[in-house]
């Protein structure tokens, strides 16, 4: 059952992402056997990840519904429905609307995404309003650290509340590459903090999507703290299980996230005051 913060249910899915090299599929079949509220689809090379029948059919298979879906925007998926980012987002939002799914989550655009950068508050503005039950939640990155040189791949930067935005989501384990503090983040991101990628990382400059508790980042009391921003988004687990050894290790790690978002869920008090913020699109503009 969804942990409760306030009165207000909060689902813990599995990200899609957390399974692999394993397919999506496995997804759906691991977080009903571990008592997952959902899974977010992560949109890459699979075709079932790409399918709306597909996916409908593997909820409806497992009783595990689709609550959030991640476009295809790592780069390995720039191939992904069309090499046009606008494409790819659009069919995101559709293939969302489809699921029944209530958020997209999208990344900032890469710098070499020059049009699509200078359209992209416009074309989530659009996108909302096509799809008014959606929210496009964008996420923070991390710069890339090569040989003593640190680079910034996204125009116009890593932190999306530089730009401001109507949605968020906070990603721990880009908060530790990015060396940010998570909860300054979650702050700024304010009542706009719509998803949270949960994962955890060291402060090493690195993507690690550890499982949470095993590395530096503040998962715990970020999950008390949900009550007093008026949380009421949507939480997935994305660890990296790619190094198991076995399937039952794999399960071992994703049922120990579980564990540990609905404890320190459950642990959060219900009587916080909401913190300070500065709000959604309106606090950056």
């Amino acid at each position: 059952m969804p942990a409760r913060l306030g009165g207000v249910s909060v689902p813990v899915l599995l990200s899609s992402s957390s399974v692999f090299p394993e397919p999506t599929a496995a997804a759906f079949e691991l977080a009903a056997k571990l008592g997952y509220d959902g899974v977010e689809v992560m949109v890459w090379t699979d075709a079932v990840s790409q399918d709306a029948d597909a996916l409908r059919g593997l909820s409806k298979h497992y009783g595990v519904p689709v609550r959030s879906v991640h476009a295809p925007c790592l780069l390995v998926t720039q191939r992904v429905w069309s090499s046009d980012p606008t494409v790819r987002l659009r069919r995101s939002a559709e293939l969302a609307e489809a699921v029944g799914a209530a958020t997209v989550v999208v990344h900032p655009p890469f710098s070499w995404q020059r049009e699509y950068a200078r359209g992209f508050s416009a074309l989530l503005d659009l996108l909302g309003g096509a799809h008014p039950r959606l929210r496009f939640a964008v996420e923070n990155m991390f710069p890339v650290r090569m040989a003593r040189r640190e680079l910034v791949p996204y125009t116009p930067g890593w932190d999306p509340t530089q730009s401001g935005y109507d949605a968020y989501t906070l990603d721990l384990s880009h908060c530790a590459a990015s060396r940010a503090d998570a909860l300054a983040m979650a702050d700024k991101m304010g009542d706009g903090l719509a998803h949270l990628h949960l994962g955890d990382g060291n402060d090493r400059g690195r993507d690690e999507h550890l499982v949470p508790g095993r590395g530096s980042q503040p998962c715990a009391e970020l999950l008390r703290s949900l009550p007093g921003r008026g949380f009421t988004g949507t939480i997935a687990v994305e660890v990296s299980t790619r190094r198991a050894v076995s399937r039952a290790e794999r399960e071992a790690d994703l049922a120990e996230s579980l564990r540990f978002a609905r404890r320190h869920l459950a642990d959060a008090p219900t009587s916080a005051q909401p913190t300070e913020s500065t709000g959604g699109r309106s606090a950056a503009s």
